[in-house]
Order: structure tokens, then C-alpha cells, then sequence
């Protein structure tokens, strides 16, 4: 099926939920079984069965089965947050003494799980810019761990030749498809053998849930990554479970009018005189927009501006004055946002900018709106 029709019909089934469209939001901790031969048939495969709350129930088993679907994976993992996909994974595919590749510009709470927990037990951590992992690769690596675009300064990065390097010595290769989503880039035909998301942006769409999915290419990879989930103790609540299903079902048609949005504002901001460059991978002056173009099919709402040589003071002051862009962290809901994007003591290889960084999430308003509003925040002071 297309990507719309599985948007719709995956993950649910009426005929099991007496009739109903969605799978009802199912609260319990407790599953009783009729006899001890019913019980003895769900201990061997707990993670099919709904036999315990922790373990997740119809709400929560629908909705991996929907993002499995959209993402093209075997099956999916979810967790209470995108933090804690990452570290669920990353914990199921390394051990000491392991080596794990990540990119420079990484999401930060990446890092910090890196370099705070990994790397104490043993864990050797090596950051990396670009796609040229060949030369970088060793028989103990483990993980090759991906972000396209890298957090706040959106560099692009080549996934299939990343594969490539990483498979020949046997390491996985896990990536962050939050930005694109599936809807804009399938993970599994690009080499990506485990897709996260922090679902918390636009898989939910609506700045109201936490939480975090993980969707692997085959099944002893999502063995190994459910059953670390299951010793941690993560469960997420069926009502959130509910929610996200519930926003997945419009992500087509929402990331269609955040691509829209965004590259109809990115081009305005271009050619602004208080606007040095738009870093979005969707502009043809972006350094990787032939290497996105190859890959993704579209681009979401989030993108970076560096303004013109200006102060600290005059940055915060340009945030300040917008009024239709909320300053708070996260993204992906429908409504715009924008926050300072500070890399300083964020990286390890050295990144300049002439003037400062902010972050804009581009949200379902009307652009000429946002467009207005931008205007007149970046004359401030005049």
C-alpha cells in the first residue's frame, strides 16, 4: 500500500475492538487468563501477547504495529521519550569495549548519554563529520550511529555509504529519522538497520505526548532492543499510546504543509538583509540539498537561520518581538516555535559562525502570517 493508505489503515483492526475506528485506549496492569494452560501459552512470547500492563496492551501493540508499518521495519519498540530510545538502543547494541561512531553535530542529550553513561562503562566514543566512516570503522566497532540533517546546523549526510563502511565490519548502522520522518525518507532502503524517532515531534503532531519509538530492519535486532526495554522497566501509557496513533494518522498531510510552509519562509528569509544564510537542506544553496534531494522525498519544518553580525542582546531582542513563533523547546506540533541555537561547548571539531544562531520550527499558520511577523521582529531596534 502507499504511504496515505497505511497512514490509515495500519495498526488497527476493527473487527478484534467490537467495530470500532480506532483501537480503544485499554488501562490496566492486571491480565487474567481462564485457566493455566491459557496463561503457559503467552510465557514464551510475552512481547506478542498482551499478558501484563508493563508489557503493553492493544493500545500500546497497535500503535507499534502502525509505526513498523509506515517505516517499512519488522517491528517497533516504543518508549516513554526520544531520549530514551536512543538510550535503549544504544544499550542493546554495545557492550564494553565496544566502539560506537556519532556524528559531531548530533542531538546534544545524545551526547551527553554518550559521554555520561557509555563511555564510563567502557564504551569507546568517537565523534565523526560527513559520511566518510571508512577510514574510522575498526572490528570492535558496533555502532554507526546517524542524524541527517545534524542537529541545529542541518549538514546532510549520505546513509547508504555510511552502511556500506559500517557493514563490512559488521556494526549497525542507527538513525535519527525524527526530522524527515518516514514520510519524507523510508530508513530501510537507505541501509539504516534501526530507525528512532523522538515521536514527541511530529509523529504525535500536537505538543501534547512524550514519547519515543524505535523500529528495527529485522527481528533479532528488535529482539535484542524490546527486551532491554522490558529489563529497564520502560512502558508507556496507553492514553499517550492512543494520542500518538491518533496523530500519525495525519502526518502525510501535515508534513505536506510543513515542507510547504517552511521552504516558502526559508526562501523569503534568504534573501533578507538581516538573514546571512537559511540553513535548510531544501534550498539549493544549502551544501547538502543534491545529497537530500537524492534521498528524501521532502523536507519537514525545522530549519536554522544565522543572522547578521549582531549581539547577544539584539538576538534575544529579535526573539522577544515575535509574536506568532512561541520560544520553547521541542518541535513538530502545529504551531510555530523558535529558540537560540547555541553550539558552543556543544561540539568537539571546531564550528564558526559569524553571527548568531536561531532555531525556527515552521508551524501549520498561514506563511504570509509568519512571514509578517518575522519581518517585523528583525527590524526591531530600528
Amino acid at each position: 500500500m502507499k504511504f496515505n493508505t497505511l497512514l490509515a489503515h495500519g495498526g488497527r483492526n476493527p473487527k478484534a475492538h467490537r467495530g470500532m475506528v480506532n483501537t480503544p485506549v485499554y488501562r490496566t496492569s492486571t491480565v487474567v487468563f481462564e485457566s493455566m494452560a491459557e496463561y503457559r501459552a503467552t510465557r514464551g512470547s510475552k512481547f506478542d501477547h498482551v499478558r501484563y500492563g508493563r508489557l503493553g496492551t492493544s493500545t500500546v501493540k497497535d500503535l507499534e504495529s502502525l509505526v513498523a508499518s509506515i517505516e517499512g521495519g519488522h517491528r517497533a519498540v516504543i518508549t516513554p521519550s526520544g531520549v530514551s530510545a536512543i538510550a535503549t538502543t544504544l544499550n542493546a547494541l554495545v557492550r564494553p569495549g565496544s566502539h560506537i561512531l556519532v556524528p559531531d553535530n548530533v542531538y546534544y542529550p545524545c551526547r551527553e548519554f554518550c559521554e555520561k553513561v557509555l563511555a564510563p562503562r567502557g564504551v569507546r566514543v568517537q565523534y565523526y563529520a560527513g559520511s566518510d566512516v571508512a577510514g574510522l570503522v575498526t572490528a570492535d566497532t558496533s555502532v554507526v550511529y546517524c542524524e541527517s540533517p545534524g542537529s541545529l546546523t542541518m549538514e546532510m549526510q549520505d546513509f547508504p555509504r555510511i552502511a556500506a563502511s559500517a557493514h563490512a565490519v559488521g556494526a549497525k548502522v542507527v538513525a535519527d529519522n525524527t526530522w524527515a520522518t518516514p514520510a519524507f525518507l523510508q530508513p530501510f532502503e537507505q541501509g539504516i538497520d534501526v530507525s528512532i524517532h523522538a515521536a514527541t515531534k511530529y509523529l504525535v503532531g500536537h505538543s501534547d505526548v512524550m514519547m519515543g519509538t524505535v523500529c528495527a530492519r529485522d527481528p533479532d535486532l528488535w529482539l535484542a532492543i524490546r527486551s532491554e526495554a522490558a529489563a529497564q522497566g520502560l512502558s508507556v501509557s496507553p492514553d499517550d499510546a492512543y494520542l500518538a496513533a491518533r496523530g500519525i494518522r495525519t502526518l502525510g498531510v501535515r508534513m505536506a504543509a510543513h515542507y510547504r510552509h517552511a521552504l516558502d519562509v526559508a526562501q523569503w528569509l534568504s534573501a533578507h538583509p538581516r538573514v546571512t544564510q537559511v540553513l535548510y537542506p531544501a534550498l539549493p544553496q544549502h551544501p547538502g540539498h543534491a545529497l537530500w534531494k537524492k534521498q528524501m522525498s521532502g523536507a519537514s519544518g525545522l530549519l536554522t537561520i544565522e543572522l547578521a553580525p549582531c549581539s547577544t542582546e539584539a538576538r534575544d531582542a529579535f526573539i522577544d518581538k515575535l509574536e506568532l513563533f512561541g520560544i520553547g523547546a521541542s518541535w513538530g506540533g502545529y504551531e510555530s516555535l523558535v529558540l537560540p541555537a547555541d553550539i558552543a561547548g556543544k561540539r568537539s571539531m571546531a564550528q564558526t559562525f559569524a553571527g548568531p544562531l536561531v532555531r525556527l520550527h515552521i508551524g501549520l499558520e498561514d506563511p504570509e502570517d509568519l512571514k509578517r511577523d518575522l519581518e517585523q521582529a528583525l527590524h526591531q531596534g530600528e
